[in-house]
């Protein structure tokens, strides 16, 4: 998985993993990223700091129990 932010674009994208996907607009400046399966590979959001709190917000990034049970 990858997380990246895009502070001239103000852009958020979370990406579950690299494949050719058909992407849906979900609304305005939300989209997510469908694979041939039908399962989610990305979700972009765009104008982030806006929807998610300031811009302060995305510079730190927790993550928790992360790991996959298999």
């Amino acid at each position: 998985m990858r997380i990246t932010y895009d502070k001239e674009a103000d852009a958020l994208r979370i990406i579950f993993r690299e494949t050719t996907v058909t992407t849906k607009e979900l609304g305005d400046g939300i989209a997510v990223d469908f694979d041939s399966d039908g399962r989610i590979a990305g979700i972009e959001v765009l104008d982030a700091a806006g929807r998610l709190g300031e811009k302060d917000t995305l510079s730190k990034v927790v993550l928790e129990g992360i790991g996959v049970a298999v």
